[in-house]
């Protein structure tokens, strides 16, 4: 008896610590969120693509490195709405309809895309940080 009583004791411990050391069910992972994000959208160089927001740069494409997967549009520019930088290459303002991965800044996906004035992005107060790049 004096043996299975500590036995007993150390086996409902283990017991214990292993169920309320289990996970829980996951919620629907962050990976599968879209959102609408609003900036500048910069095309400088061939397959380099980034956008910046409110809350940051967030990469869509580096060449030779990473890119986006699978197809997607492109917010189509009107000409007073596109700022040529190189041949035909430049940014502008536009809205996206994203996912995104927030630790590495990177974009995941895109759903959606549409062209802005650059006005919007110009008169926006929380786009001011990009003004050296957006100018």
């Amino acid at each position: 008896m004096k043996l299975r009583l500590p036995t007993v004791g150390c086996l409902l411990l283990t017991a214990v610590a292993f169920v309320n050391g289990q996970s829980r069910i996951p919620e629907t992972p962050a990976v599968d969120h879209f959102e609408t994000r609003c900036g500048w959208f910069s095309n400088p160089t061939p397959a380099n693509v980034w956008f910046y927001d409110r809350d940051g740069e967030w990469i869509i494409g580096v060449q030779g490195g990473y890119q986006v997967e699978g197809d997607w549009d492109w917010p189509i520019f009107k000409r007073r709405q596109w700022v040529l930088t190189n041949n035909n290459y430049g940014y502008g303002c536009a809205c996206l309809r994203l996912r995104v991965n927030r630790e590495a800044h990177r974009v995941l996906a895109i759903k959606s895309s549409r062209a802005r004035p650059l006005a919007a992005c110009r008169k926006d107060p929380l786009l001011k940080k990009w003004k050296r790049l957006f100018d």
